[in-house]
């Protein structure tokens, strides 16, 4: 079986993209482009990845972990250049090495397995990832021969004015026989315009030894994409999202409007579930199948059960049952478990706490550092006191308990099973089982005083 390395070019400092984040670490569909490639590298099943890092290596070397190995391009001398960095981990191994720019987080690994299923069927030395470009204004030209070969790749800057009328441009990802491609890279000059080391000379000098060199043509220009300012970042976020929703949409998902929903790559959602406009789902959302995920609503990290309804609402890092309602303008903040049959209604926060099924806290209350049993109504304007001014502390509320309008329940403090809060009472000592509480000032009525009052005047 033939062995697969992957390189991934990533030392560019990106001055175009005008900011002091590392160019690779910049985020399309919330994760950065570098995150993107290496993901698609490992579905394609490489041996070895060896990732060159130049600015922000540190950065780079915290995103991808130990997914991937890494070489040092000190100074940014070309792409040739930036390849023979990785010799030291790979040069002389046999198999296949496919070579693929940080900055490209749209190739789809199907694309990766087409080109190397192409490179080893025409058994060349080197394949090029080449497309259709409308505009092809910037990138390096495929300039065929009078039989349709490859006959070599000629930078923007390098060409003359035919070769620039070429549309089939060079995407800057390619197959190699490993072997070859070394031996190759220690040939390159950088006898041109810029004074750099191409890798597309590499095809030359392959050429000119005889050796065979393909091209693989993808249909989808978008997918070669690379991003080199903020402008082709955000149509690199777009493409994505778009990708991402047609996905689910095949799926069974109904996206009302898929321009406007941002969902996150790593997102799973079950058939029948309906999302509504202007929805951002971010991160390892898993949301289950029959629910509807209303406008305007954020989902981080979360798990939302089948058949809920999140109306306008935040959920981040939080677990929700199934047959569950939150909103509409809920915050369930992080760390937060809500059972099956659960109603949070508007103007909640949750944070930090467990409530159990068919519990409900319908509007304006706040429930933090909170063990919430099951069948639990809170009454409007409930807030669980949990912090002292240096610690946080616990408020547990058992089974069946009713939580009067506008208490304030002081934690550390349980409330039995069963058991009643009267509205308007401040709690700071345990209320046993099937006891009512009331902690409020006695009403007392002042006849007349408006008169006094008046008086007064």
């Amino acid at each position: 079986m033939t062995h697969t390395y992957a390189v991934i070019l990533a030392a560019g400092q990106g001055t175009r993209m005008k900011s002091k984040l590392y160019k690779v670490l910049h985020p399309v569909s919330g994760m950065p482009m570098v995150e993107h490639v290496v993901r698609n590298v490992s579905e394609i099943g490489a041996d070895k990845i060896v990732t060159v890092v130049g600015h922000g290596a540190e950065k780079v070397k915290e995103q991808l972990g130990d997914r991937s190995e890494y070489v040092l391009q000190e100074q940014q001398l070309g792409t040739a250049h930036a390849v023979q960095q990785a010799s030291s981990l790979i040069e002389g191994l046999p198999g296949v090495t496919l070579v693929v720019c940080g900055d490209t987080p749209l190739i789809r690994p199907e694309t990766m397995q087409a080109l190397m299923q192409h490179h080893e069927d025409e058994k060349a030395k080197a394949t090029i990832l080449t497309a259709i470009a409308e505009n092809p204004t910037g990138y390096g030209r495929i300039i065929r021969d009078a039989g349709g070969d490859v006959a070599k790749i000629v930078e923007q800057k390098d060409a003359s004015p035919k070769e620039r009328q070429v549309k089939e441009i060079n995407t800057g990802t390619y197959c190699f026989d490993n072997k070859a491609l070394f031996e190759a890279l220690k040939q390159v000059s950088n006898e041109n315009a810029q004074g750099e080391y191409y890798l597309p000379d590499v095809i030359e000098i392959l050429q000119q030894q005889g050796e065979t060199v393909s091209a693989y043509a993808t249909e989808d220009f978008s997918e070669t994409l690379g991003v080199n300012d903020r402008v082709a970042l955000a149509e690199a976020e777009r493409l994505m999202r778009l990708r991402v929703s047609e996905k689910h949409m095949r799926n069974g998902v109904s996206i009302i409007d898929p321009a406007s929903a941002y969902i996150s790559p790593l997102a799973e959602i079950g058939r029948d579930t309906i999302i509504q406009p202007n929805v951002m789902i971010e991160g390892a959302v898993k949301i289950g199948e029959d629910c509807l995920i209303g406008p305007n609503s954020q989902i981080a990290d979360s798990e939302i059960g089948d058949r809920t309804t999140v109306h306008s609402s935040v959920i981040r890092n939080s677990k929700v049952g199934a047959d569950t309602s939150v909103g509409p303008f809920a915050n369930i903040r992080p760390d937060s478990r809500l059972g099956d049959a659960v109603k949070i209604g508007n103007f909640v926060e949750v944070k930090k706490s467990t409530l159990g099924k068919g519990s409900k806290v319908s509007h304006l209350s706040y429930i933090g550092d909170a063990e919430v049993g099951t069948d639990v109504n809170v009454g409007c304007g409930t807030i669980t006191v949990n912090y002292d001014g240096k610690n946080k502390h616990l408020t547990q509320i058992g089974d069946d308990s009713f939580i009067g309008c506008n208490s304030n329940l002081i934690a550390p403090v349980t409330i039995g099973k069963g058991a009643y809060v009267a509205a308007g009472s401040t709690i700071s000592k345990d209320v046993p089982e099937e006891a009512l509480a009331i902690a409020r000032a006695r009403q007392e009525n002042k006849e007349d005083y408006v008169q006094k009052l008046n008086l007064k005047k």
